[in-house]
């Protein structure tokens, strides 16, 4: 079975209005997505207040579903979009560039000093990204979307999503060093 149909008897089900198939469709992708959630926003209520519309709107629209893809990356895909509304509403700020500029940004992710640095740690620091470098930061490194993706998404430029990944990378680098969170400083 191809990762396309994964959990289809599930949605047929769902699509049918069985509350048990619903419960199971939640119950499988709930804490991925609320992760997703949590990432993006930061901030438990308002991550579990995203999760929780993200799946109404899930359940409201399954049967827009068609197999084009996997039940969780359409799920994704509604989540992401959720939390990118909520922070817009809130007025996140990306920096834009001026086009005069011309920035070259490598996919090798930069060494932070050879230090140890535990997942709390890293989650602490991420929390305390200004919205726009943490949504930029979580939609590449932790979701896997490319920086042409997530310039459609939040409607900025491509260069804008490269200058805000690579800010949060050095502001992260900066809040674990500063925190002594890494155990080699």
């Amino acid at each position: 079975m191809d990762y396309i149909s994964t959990h289809r008897d599930i949605v047929e089900e769902c699509k049918r209005g069985n509350r048990q198939a619903q419960f199971e469709l939640y119950r499988l992708y709930a804490k991925g997505m609320y992760n997703i959630c949590l990432r993006m926003v930061g901030r438990e209520n308002d991550a579990e207040d995203l999760l929780q519309n993200s799946f109404i709107d899930v359940f409201s629209k399954l049967h827009t579903f068609r197999y084009q893809s996997s039940i969780g990356a359409w799920i994704k895909r509604i989540v992401v979009n959720n939390c990118i509304n909520f922070l817009k509403r809130k007025r996140i700020y990306f920096e834009d560039l001026n086009n005069a500029y011309e920035y070259e940004f490598s996919h090798q992710e930069e060494d932070l000093g050879g230090g140890k640095v535990n997942v709390d740690a890293i989650k602490q620091a991420l929390y305390q990204l200004p919205d726009g470098y943490r949504v930029v930061f979580s939609l590449y490194s932790l979701e896997g979307y490319d920086h042409k993706e997530i310039a459609q998404i939040l409607n900025v430029t491509e260069a804008t999503s490269k200058s805000q990944y690579s800010r949060a990378k050095k502001k992260l680098k900066e809040l674990l060093k500063n925190k002594s969170l890494l155990s080699n400083y």
